[in-house]
């Protein structure tokens, strides 16, 4: 659904809704919604119907934390965000924004390593940067068909392309690196199917609702 807002400037359009937090436990249980602008190039609003006086800032927070964590840069405001490359990554940026809902008010948050410790296997397994946003996979050791399950996974999580015949190499369509969007989703490509649950389990917590169509 798209939504236009009343601003100080008439009517904007905020875009279509792509993801909710339904109740926010970092700001009185609010709805936190982002919206992907409708301008083709790559950009999002963070938003919430709440009256709060505390809503703003958070909302600032949470598009500031989607900064840090994904690599994502400013936007016109506050609450926007857009990827430098011009590109969507809609099913990354979901789950940026989920994590970016997650982390408290004035915690330390910085881009996460692009390696991750799978206990299954007991490796590291390591994503290295190449050109043309492509990233080859390798472990340490013991199983590596946990490597490839990553790989799969970055390929579900992020819309990443699988190279042809290289099973441990995936890449951004874009063409550019996203080096932090990579470490933020692959604690997440170890265990695909727990992280596709929550997605749906939050989908189907409601929708944000103006406070006019409220009981």
């Amino acid at each position: 659904s798209r939504l236009a807002v009343r601003g100080t400037m008439g009517i904007v359009d905020l875009g279509r809704r792509i993801e909710l937090f339904s109740m926010d436990p970092h700001c009185h249980d609010i709805s936190v919604a982002l919206y992907e602008r409708g301008d083709g190039a790559g950009a999002f609003t963070v938003h919430s119907y709440s009256r709060r006086p505390e809503a703003a800032a958070r909302l600032a927070g949470v598009a500031a934390a989607m900064r840090r964590l994904g690599g994502m840069a400013a936007g016109a405001g506050p609450r926007d965000v857009r990827f430098s490359c011009g590109a969507p990554h809609r099913l990354a940026v979901r789950r940026l924004f989920i994590d970016a809902c997650k982390a408290p008010p004035g915690s330390q948050i910085a881009p996460r390593a692009m390696d991750v410790l799978d206990k299954k296997s007991g490796q590291t397994i390591t994503a290295r940067a190449a050109d043309r946003g492509r990233y080859r996979l390798s472990g340490d050791g013991g199983d590596p068909r946990r490597v490839l399950a990553v790989a799969r996974g970055l390929v579900r999580l992020a819309e990443m392309e699988a190279a042809e015949g290289a099973d441990d190499e995936v890449a951004f369509a874009c063409g550019h690196a996203h080096d932090a969007l990579v470490g933020l989703l692959m604690v997440r490509a170890l265990n695909l199917r727990a992280v596709m649950r929550e997605i749906e389990m939050q989908a189907a917590r409601g929708v944000l609702a103006a406070p006019s169509a409220r009981d």
